[in-house]
């Protein structure tokens, strides 16, 4: 018999759902590489619509369709990018920009709710006249949401005065919109108008919105064309790659729906830990899937109380030496939540208690990236 396992790491474990493999099975398919490949025409085609912009491309992953971005614009060997000292790009994507771009990274403090001082981001554009000693800054990013930041949504007048910096010093501007889609349905503004003014934006597909594989890029055509070559010279180049794009069309048509309903399960998860006086949770700060929470108890380490919910079916990550993360999807149900919350008030007295035997779990909880 299956025992129902209730999985908090993160929005990334979502399984396909019987739409998505019948869209697979069924999908139109001829060989991506050579252009050929009707289905992901046709899906590539949707999410540059929805995104406003002209042209979308699909790739493996997320954090591949930031290095494409960032190399596609940064396309000189010591190019500066200013991004967020916490920012996705910068902590959990192997510093690739630096080590297969040749890509300077210049970090600003992100916020508490994901942005970055405007001030700051203008202070960090190299001046000109100053080439002979520094990098050349030819890029902004940003995140929305901000993972780090706890899931924060950064707002359309935000970002439009980041580009307006940008537009002003010759610069280009990409968002890693990874969770774009619940940044949308939380602030209720079209996707379109929170990446208007970015240059270029990666979409995650396998987080939130449950795809099984995937991310896209959007942007103009003229930066298409070259994140394709650059797709094809990382390894990202598939071929009868249709059948992932049917399981992220399905995901997108059905799924943008139930984020909403995320966020408020969200939010039920951080009213009901609020009442563990071991922790400390700001539930008014929870905007979106995310929920952060501290230990103040030196008696309970995040790694102690991961392994005692595994034994009770409940998987989370360390989010840090004093915090966990709790990440909510479409397959958690208000029964899973309620579930968690039973099991980690178990944990916590068991912990306090000192009865629990502590053993060497598999499933990857202990091991795992927090940047998922």
């Amino acid at each position: 018999m299956v025992t129902k396992v209730v999985d908090l790491r993160s929005d990334t474990v979502t399984k396909p759902t019987d739409a998505m493999r019948a869209a697979m099975a069924k999908a139109d398919v001829d060989d991506d590489v050579l252009g050929a490949d009707p289905t992901a025409q046709r899906f590539e085609a949707e999410m540059a619509a929805i995104t406003g912009k002209e042209a979308a491309l699909f790739v493996p992953s997320g954090t591949m369709a930031n290095l494409i971005s960032v190399l596609a614009h940064c396309d000189v060997r010591g190019s500066e990018v200013i991004l967020g000292d916490a920012s996705h790009i910068h902590v959990y994507e192997n510093g690739g920009i630096a080590t297969v771009g040749g890509v300077h990274p210049r970090t600003v403090p992100n916020n508490p709710d994901g942005t970055m001082d405007v001030d700051s981001i203008v202070a960090a554009i190299r001046n000109p006249d100053g080439a002979l000693l520094y990098p050349t800054t030819r890029l902004i990013c940003l995140e929305n949401t901000h993972a780090n930041c706890g899931g924060k949504c950064l707002s359309a007048e935000y970002t439009d005065k980041v580009g307006e910096i940008a537009k002003a010093h010759g610069l280009k501007l990409h968002i890693d919109g990874a969770r774009i889609f619940n940044a949308s349905v939380a602030l209720g503004v079209p996707v379109h108008r929170l990446v208007k003014a970015a240059d270029s934006v990666s979409v995650c597909l396998s987080k939130g919105l449950g795809a099984p594989v995937g991310s896209v890029i959007v942007g103009s055509r003229a930066f298409i064309d070259k994140a394709k070559i650059l797709r094809k010279t990382l390894g990202g180049g598939m071929r009868q790659v249709g059948v992932l794009c049917a399981a992220a069309y399905v995901a997108v048509r059905d799924n943008v729906g139930k984020l909403a309903d995320d966020h408020r399960k969200a939010k039920t998860l951080a009213e009901g830990l609020k009442r563990i006086k071991q922790f400390t949770v700001d539930s008014d700060s929870v905007e979106t899937n995310m929920v952060f929470f501290d230990i103040v108890d030196p008696c309970i380490s995040p790694h102690k109380l991961c392994q005692v919910l595994e034994q009770r079916n409940v998987l989370a990550m360390p989010a840090s030496s004093k915090s966990v993360r709790f990440v909510i999807h479409y397959q958690i149900s208000d029964s899973d939540v309620q579930y968690a919350l039973t099991c980690v008030e178990k944990a916590v007295e068991e912990l306090l208690k000192g009865v629990t035997k502590l053993e060497h779990l598999t499933n990857g909880t202990i091991k795992s990236s927090y940047g998922h």
